[in-house]
């Protein structure tokens, strides 16, 4: 018979938290809208539609000499999809300057439940095996929102930005949406446009992709990459897009194939390194 207090323990034992409806989500993110909370905890979701915008224009990322040197040396494993779940856990964290976070139990539940669906997607950055640095959001058509992103660290954040850049500019993306300005994206190319600005943007990147799907096609099994070496990712059961627009995970694969074909010589971290900073 169970103990008395293990019953009491299952009675309190809170719910999980209820999801936003995924269509209703990304009905949103194609509207320009996006959800936040106030606390870890708070049950409750406010939309946020920002009347300045910050965007990363794709030929625009400012890759630092720094930051060069380090894709070039390899430092990070870099993966697609590995491990969802635990980059939003650690974009959720309490950060230094705020024991609060806007990514409640609730939002997590959300964006998980769009990755299963192949909408959400994640970078990462890992260091010995110990995830150290990364990103997340979501994608459809030739968009991608960048969600949140950290770093425990120095760098393990932006070289998981600069993959992402690379990987959507293979994919035939036309827009990275940041949501909020601050220094550090600044400092990466990022600028702040009208929110008006914004939705013309959005528009004419959600046009038909034919069948590709654009950034959000591809299921959890059929995106995810795992990793396989300093730099490099290996897909496991890639589902090739059709179309114009590939979605994240296919066009991260694809970038790894191009580096692969490149040479010996030249490691995914050097050919990324070397079209950021040809190109921006």
């Amino acid at each position: 018979m169970p103990h008395r207090s293990a019953m009491i323990a299952r009675m309190h034992a809170a719910a999980p938290p209820e999801t936003i409806d995924p269509d209703l989500l990304m009905m949103a993110y194609r509207s320009g809208i996006f959800p936040m909370s106030d606390a870890r905890d708070d049950p409750e979701i406010f939309w946020v539609e920002p009347r300045r915008r910050a965007i990363l224009p794709l030929h625009g990322f400012r890759c630092s000499r720094s930051l060069a040197r380090t894709l070039r040396r390899g430092r990070f494993t870099v993966t697609c999809n590995a491990d969802f779940a635990a980059v939003m856990q650690a974009c959720a964290a309490p950060r230094r300057e705020s024991s609060e976070t806007w990514i409640s139990g609730r939002i997590a539940a959300s964006y998980r439940a769009l990755h299963q669906l192949g909408q959400a997607h994640s970078i990462e950055c890992w260091q010995d095996g110990e995830l150290v640095g990364g990103l997340y959001g979501v994608g459809f058509d030739r968009v991608f929102c960048g969600e949140s992103m950290f770093s425990r660290v120095p760098d393990a954040s932006k070289v998981a930005l600069a993959w992402l850049v690379a990987a959507l500019r293979r994919g035939g993306a036309e827009l990275l949406d940041c949501q909020f300005m601050t220094d550090h994206l600044a400092s990466l190319g990022a600028v702040e446009i009208s929110q008006k600005r914004y939705l013309n943007l959005l528009r004419q990147a959600q046009r038909s992709t034919e069948g590709a799907g654009g950034f959000g096609a591809e299921a959890l099994g059929a995106g995810a990459f795992v990793a396989a070496g300093p730099g490099v990712g290996v897909a496991a059961g890639e589902a090739e897009a059709s179309g114009a627009a590939r979605a994240l995970p296919s066009a991260f694969g694809a970038l790894l194939d191009d580096a692969a074909a490149a040479g010996p010589s030249s490691s995914p971290g050097n050919f990324i390194a070397q079209s950021l900073t040809q190109t921006s």
